[in-house]
């Protein structure tokens, strides 16, 4: 019956099948269900977090994609992107010239005044970015790659763990 049940409808969770068994006068736990599952060669899987989206977010995702839809590709390689790191690293690193766009995701420490008041002062044009848009953001796909392959290594030490993120880093391709 479970087997049945995951292949019909895979999106039938572990307490969906409990629940459905225990229905049907059958005591089972999670444990007993991924093991079945398992043995018949299915894999479990996670639905995909997405982000919460209110009518107001997803307006100011399809307006920031209408305004963008034309830009030439030249244009997104002044961007910045960022994902929570320091812009002074990021600016001296890359010894930022005129031209350079800085994005940043409209998290609230972002949206501060300060921070908008250092913003202006160093001269940074930031790109308008449509809130709980984590999804549009081109480094947030590059650190999952990263993760996914410094996991597959399985660092046992903060040593190995800075030694495997700098070689996958470097094996990412930059197209």
């Amino acid at each position: 019956m479970i087997t049945r049940t995951v292949s019909k409808n895979p999106r039938t969770t572990r307490g969906d099948l409990v629940n459905d068994l225990q229905r049907a006068g059958t005591k089972v736990t999670k444990a007993t269900i991924s093991n079945t599952l398992r043995r018949q060669g299915l894999k479990p899987c996670s639905a995909r977090r997405v982000p919460l989206l209110k009518p107001v977010h997803v307006q100011a995702r399809l307006k920031f994609a209408r305004e963008h839809l034309d830009d030439p590709e030249e244009d997104w390689e002044n961007v910045i992107w960022s994902d929570e790191t320091k812009i002074e690293l990021v600016a001296r690193a890359l010894k930022m010239k005129r031209g350079w766009v800085f994005q940043h995701d409209n998290d609230p420490k972002h949206t501060a005044r300060a921070t908008k008041e250092w913003l202006c002062k160093k001269h940074f044009k930031v790109l308008e970015w449509p809130s709980q848009s984590p999804d549009l953001n081109a480094i947030e796909n590059l650190w999952r790659e990263l993760k996914v392959r410094v996991a597959q290594r399985q660092p046992q030490n903060i040593t190995a763990l800075e030694e495997i993120c700098m070689e996958e880093w470097a094996k990412i391709p930059a197209t």
